[in-house]
Order: C-alpha cells, then structure tokens, then sequence
C-alpha cells in the first residue's frame, strides 16, 4: 500500500518569534546570498516552496521597536523573482496583504511571476485589521476585523477573474472595486498562482476551504491537528472541491542531534536564546496591558490582574489575548502545575510553536506519524537560523523519509501545482473526487 506523501515549505527566517540573531552561525537577511543558499538547499530537499512572510511595519513595543523585529526585509517580489533565476523547480510563495493592496496589481505581479519562473508562484493571502500597520497606506486601518475577509474575498475574486480573462475585457463593481479593463497577460503555465491562505478563526477557515489551495496553520497535539484538518477539509465538499484541493501545512519548528538528548538539550538552548529576559516581560505586557519592566523575568508572575482597556501595549503584529484575564488565570494555573515556574520559563512554554525534536529518525517517524495519521499533509518548516538552518535537515531527515516512501525523491513535474498535486484551477472534478 503505497504511503501518503509528505509536502514540505521552507520559511525563510526572518519575520517572527523564532529567528536567533544572536547565533554566531546568523547570517544576513538582507544579503542575496542568504536568500540564495537557503532556496538553494530547500530545492536539493525537493521542497514544495521557498515561503517569505510579511512584516508591513517593525512592532513597537511601550514606544521602542520590539526586542525581536529586525530592520531589512527587502521586497517580497523582487527577492523571490530573483530567486527565480538561481533556482529550476522550487515554488516561490509570497505574503501579500489583502487589506493595505489592490487586485489588479496583486494579479499583475502575481502573474508576471508565475510567468517568469515557469508556473512556480503562490500567494499566502493574509488580512490586517491593524490601523497601526494601516497608518503608512492610503486607505489607513479602515476596515475593522469583521470586515477583512469581506474584502479579502473580493480582492481574490477580481484577481482571479483577471488571471482567467484570457484578453478579454473585465468588469467588476462591487462593495470595494471598481475595475474595468482588459488584463495584460494570458494565463499562467500553472493556470494561476497557487492560492495559501493562513488563519485559524472559522471565517479564516471557510475563506480557505473556498478559495485557497494550501493553509498555513498551527497546532500543537496530534489530536488538535487531527480535529483542525477533519474540520477543514469537510468545509470543502460545499463549495464544489474534494479533499485533495487544499493541502494543510502547519508551521512547525525543529531541532536535530546525533541523539534524541542531545537535541532535546539543543532545544532548551534555542528556547532560551530565543525568549529572553527582555522579550519574557515583552510578552507578559501583551497580555497585562501593563509595564511590568520592575518585575523579574526568572520570578512568579504578576499578583496584580490585567489591564483589558490597553491589550494594544504592543503595535504591529501582536500576540496579546482577546480575554486576557482568562489567560491570565491560565497561565498562572500551568506555574502552579510546574512547581512555581518562572515568568520566563511560562513564556518559553507558552509561545513555541509546535516543534519535532530528536536524531533524524525520530524526527522522520514524527513527521510521517501527523501526515500518514492525517494531521497535516506536510509542513511549513521555520528553521531559527539564516541561511543555513534547513541544511541538516535535508542532508539527514529528508533521506530517512524517502526511505520510508513517504517522501518524493524528483520533482513531479515542472510547476507548483504538480509539486503539491493540485489540480489545474479549471479543471473538473473526476467521478471520485466527487463521490
């Protein structure tokens, strides 16, 4: 019985909570090649798509930037066009926002990427409802939060609609858009670009399971992704697709060693590098609403209760809870559970993502164990180094997963679409994809 196939992205680090910095092994993230070494390597890994995030504006944290927000992230489309030309197979996924951008320009560099590389370009579509990031865009923080997947909606219907116009003329006019026109390039050699939405709240998933190809998510168990991805792929069916149309790819991190201690004792090293004592008290504040710069970050947690009239403390992309009270009470309960643990130590258990950790075989049978269970159909790997954190991953996991069958060992064919084999856009459903 042949076994289900593992997809994998690779996360150019950069714009989160993982990257170390401060790791003597760092390299640039605005250098080229940085960005050439790390794409490079994820095609030698037969990898899905090289994915970049979006950072709109730095996070300011009580006024200052925030401990973990790094100045240089080029354009999006200029670094994975240049990619483009240093590399034959790999997908080239961007983060473009909904919200701050217009459809006709989205479909126009969306296209001409897709063109460029062959038929390799993907959008990750996300949505802001963040009038701070809005401040440095026409159109300021407008919409609220009921109303981005509105637009975002919209914005992908008109995008797609002129992907497909074939030269003929467009008309569309409709809460958000007036376009009228004719778009200036045929159809892709993938049709259109593939389609990444990420979210987790329930418009976030019925946005995807109508509109999107892959979803970039997160869970923690594999009985947690388990549920997500039953739920998911059973919005499909209602909007005329089968289960194979969206593929779901959590986030994830990993750490390798010549042993399953030994990279359990790397991990513990990364978290700490990664949560430190500054960025501790950071997050505490996102949820406190207050400055707690007097407390220690390797003492108890704060006696006092949140603030909820100031969840804003940090601007930007914010980790803060919609109910911080509860959180609050939660996290004090998970310190009571530990034994007393510290401000930093919640923190670093609290703000990880999910993370495979163990010699490349453990590593390996943890992966395939999610995909084959289906928890996922692959992953979005984070790796917390630039350039070069997926290198013993694929000179190490990547072998041990073709030897199990559950990983490819050549590209399928020449676009993205055949990569995470996805149908052509147009394409009808067979009998049993609709049964």
């Amino acid at each position: 019985m042949s076994r289900k196939q593992i997809h994998f992205g690779a996360h150019f680090p950069g714009v989160n909570n993982t990257t170390v910095w401060s790791d003597p092994q760092a390299g640039s993230q605005t250098d080229f090649a940085s960005f050439v070494h790390f794409a490079q390597n994820a095609e030698r890994g037969l990898m899905d798509f090289v994915f970049l995030a979006e950072g709109l504006r730095l996070r300011e944290h009580r006024g200052v930037i925030h401990d973990l927000d790094v100045v240089g992230r080029p354009d999006t489309f200029t670094v994975l066009n240049a990619i483009a030309a240093v590399t034959t197979h790999l997908g080239l996924a961007g983060t473009i926002n909904t919200t701050f951008n217009e459809p006709y320009e989205l479909a126009k560099q969306f296209a001409s990427l897709d063109h460029l590389s062959g038929g390799r370009a993907a959008w990750n579509m996300v949505t802001t409802s963040d009038a701070f990031t809005g401040e440095n865009f026409r159109r300021g923080g407008f919409l609220d939060r009921a109303h981005r997947y509105e637009r975002a909606a919209e914005v992908v219907a008109v995008t797609r609609s002129l992907w497909d116009s074939r030269g003929e003329p467009v008309e569309h006019h409709g809460r958000q858009f007036d376009v009228s026109g004719r778009f200036p390039l045929p159809p892709g050699p993938q049709g259109h670009p593939v389609l990444i939405q990420a979210g987790d709240s329930a418009e976030g998933r019925d946005f995807a399971a109508a509109t999107a190809d892959a979803i970039f998510t997160l869970h923690g168990t594999l009985e947690a992704g388990q549920a997500f991805y039953a739920d998911v792929k059973g919005r499909l069916p209602r909007h005329g697709r089968s289960e194979q149309d969206l593929k779901v790819l959590p986030g994830v991190t990993f750490v390798l060693g010549d042993t399953d201690a030994e990279a359990q004792d790397t991990a513990d090293h990364i978290r700490r590098q990664q949560v430190s004592p500054p960025t501790a008290i950071a997050f505490l504040e996102q949820i406190w609403g207050r400055d707690l710069s007097g407390y220690d970050p390797d003492g108890p947690l704060p006696d006092v209760e949140p603030d909820v009239d100031n969840v804003s403390i940090t601007l930007g992309r914010v980790r803060h809870a919609k109910d911080p009270r509860a959180v609050a009470q939660e996290w004090r309960d998970f310190a009571a559970a530990g034994g007393g643990l510290s401000i930093r130590q919640i923190v670093i258990e609290k703000t990880g993502r999910q993370s495979f950790i163990g010699s490349p075989k453990t590593v390996a049978d943890q992966m395939d164990l999610f995909v084959q269970s289906n928890a996922c159909d692959g992953f979005i790997l984070v790796p917390h180094l630039t350039p070069g954190g997926l290198d013993r991953f694929v000179t190490d996991v990547v072998p041990e997963l073709q030897d199990r069958g559950s990983y490819r060992t050549a590209y399928p064919g020449p676009t993205l679409r055949d990569h995470l084999g996805l149908r052509h856009p147009h394409a009808p459903l067979t009998a049993q994809e609709s049964a």
